[in-house]
């Protein structure tokens, strides 16, 4: 299955856009993000997707402090991008999650991590990152399953506006530094490919 765009009407308010997203029934194990003012359904990640993301999390828990959490489904907004995602991984001040609502601020996130599923790669190239950049996200870090020549990985950083400056480009298989404050080694040699 493919993701969905089930909501897109180009005059409506972030705050219709969020209404819509919070008061509709939607099916079971969905990822239901807004990206650029559409709202979209993906379906569940397939299990490699899901190895991936595990190996990362792991490594990243003997990497950040006590007051940082690091959620995999937790929903960050950007209302100038009219957007709302939903991470593979986020870290996080756990301060941030703290209390009511469904989402923080995306401005709160100082690593996101997403892992392409062929059936939204495109989001993850192109509009996710642009919203992670305008809403000052340090650091993004994308693993790409699906990429045109082979898996490979990327992180991102420095964002200026809605652009970020390549940190690392490289092939699934190499090593990769996470700068400070991580100051992490990420071997992708073990991740799972297709």
């Amino acid at each position: 299955m493919s993701a969905l765009t089930v909501y897109h009407e180009p005059e409506r308010s972030w705050d219709d856009l969020v209404r819509f997203r919070e008061e509709t029934q939607w099916p079971e194990g969905g990822k239901v993000e807004i990206i650029e003012g559409v709202v979209t359904v993906s379906p569940t990640p397939a299990n490699q997707h899901n190895l991936i993301a595990d190996a990362v999390q792991r490594r990243l828990c003997s990497a950040i402090p006590e007051d940082r959490g690091i959620f995999q489904t937790l929903s960050i907004a950007v209302p100038s991008r009219l957007g709302m995602s939903i991470p593979d991984l986020v870290v996080v001040p756990t301060a941030e999650v703290d209390g009511p609502g469904t989402y923080i601020p995306a401005a709160a996130a100082e690593l996101v991590v997403e892992v392409t599923s062929k059936s939204d790669a495109q989001h993850d190239r192109i509009g996710k990152p642009a919203a992670y950049a305008a809403a000052g996200i340090p650091l993004y870090l994308l693993i790409d399953r699906w990429a045109p020549g082979g898996p490979t990985v990327t992180l991102y950083g420095e964002p200026r506006g809605d652009v970020y400056r390549v940190l690392h480009a490289g092939k699934l298989g190499e090593q990769i530094v996470l700068p400070d404050p991580f100051g992490l080694k990420l071997d992708t040699s073990v991740f799972p490919v297709h």
